[in-house]
């Protein structure tokens, strides 16, 4: 499979491109930065901004599946509903049908899969992103697309053990996970149907 990748450069971005080189897919990476990311067989990158639709449009272009996993690193506004607004924009120009976006368990209707001590921690000092993975999650599900919302809750930079729990139950606490299993578990939804326009948390 040839999948459009955006947001390739941060922690479960490089994750998600390991893991899909590593699976046989060609992948293509928009980086604003592309010397951030090693040259490899099956990787096309490409430099330019998410928020130019030409770089986004060429990113997309001949792809089978798109996987956004952006994250407002080095940039003074959070770029979640922005960048996206491009690449569904792109998607829909192109025909490509199949989304999987990663946003974060306490956005939308999972704020009570928190625990309330980390709820006042994430209202304070992450709001503004909060507020932008909200609004990124109501554009993708406006979208028409095939689209699967992956919600992971807190990351660390563990191994990959396969040993996650997920779903769409909302008793399905926030727990620390590795990204290189919610890498693991976001590639799985390429070709799996069974969250299909749904949000499922990963933990």
């Amino acid at each position: 499979m040839h999948i459009a990748l955006f947001g390739a450069t941060g922690g479960t971005g490089r994750q998600v491109l390991a893991q899909a080189l590593e699976q046989g897919h060609t992948i293509t990476a928009l980086a604003r930065d592309p010397n951030k990311l090693q040259p490899h067989d099956g990787l096309t990158q490409i430099g330019g901004d998410v928020l130019d639709p030409a770089a986004v449009a060429k990113s997309v272009e001949g792809a089978d599946a798109v996987i956004c996993v952006l994250g407002s690193h080095g940039r003074q506004e959070p770029i979640e509903a922005r960048g996206t607004e491009r690449i569904l924009a792109a998607m829909q120009a192109a025909g490509v049908r199949r989304l999987v976006v990663v946003s974060s368990l306490g956005v939308g209707d999972s704020r009570a899969q928190i625990a309330w001590p980390f709820r006042l921690v994430m209202d304070l000092m992450l709001k503004t992103v909060l507020e932008a993975k909200a609004e990124q999650e109501q554009l993708v599900m406006a979208s028409g697309l095939d689209w699967v919302i992956v919600r992971p809750g807190g990351l660390t930079d563990g191994p990959r053990t396969s040993a996650y729990r997920f779903g769409v139950d909302p008793t399905l606490k926030s727990g620390r996970i590795a990204r290189a299993d919610v890498a693991d578990f976001v590639l799985r939804q390429l070709t799996d149907d069974s969250f299909l326009h749904q949000t499922p948390a990963v933990t």
